[in-house]
């Protein structure tokens, strides 16, 4: 695929709405994806794969700690979906100011199609719930905050 091909296309996405266009001619795969925050746009084609990859500014952010109440931390203690209740339209496992037992069911991470009940290692009274239903968690992400 030519230069000024390649410079059309990239023009189409600046100019749409999308943020993504793959396009296949024969042997041939070009993708130009819009990238977050103003970072270049970044194309990956067989021809240009000499070329460095455009590299995007580090992200900096405020811890997450540094926004929650003070008291023990209950982190994820994997990579999944957080729910607050065992299914849709039922009674959610803890709500703030609720009082907790060490053992007790605070929410389920789904990982890999299995539902993982998470416990709470310490009893207290649930401060802040710091993850909405639903939402994507890391490995040691802060879930809730106990004291």
């Amino acid at each position: 695929m030519d230069l000024r091909k390649l410079k059309k296309l990239i023009d189409l996405v600046e100019a749409s709405g999308i943020a993504e266009l793959e396009i296949t001619e024969g042997e041939e795969k070009v993708r130009i994806a819009k990238s977050i925050a103003g970072a270049p746009m970044m194309m990956h084609a067989p021809q240009m794969m000499h070329a460095p990859a455009p590299v995007a500014a580090p992200i900096t952010a405020a811890p997450v700690e540094d926004a929650v109440p003070e008291g023990h931390i209950v982190r994820s203690p994997m990579v999944g979906t957080f729910y607050r209740a065992p299914a849709p339209g039922t009674k959610n496992f803890a709500e703030v100011g609720q009082s907790v037992n060490a053992g007790d069911t605070l929410c389920i991470i789904e990982a890999m199609k299995l539902l993982n009940e998470i416990e709470s290692d310490q009893g207290g009274v649930i401060k802040a719930i710091l993850v909405e239903n639903g939402q994507p968690v890391e490995y040691g992400e802060p879930l809730f905050v106990i004291a």
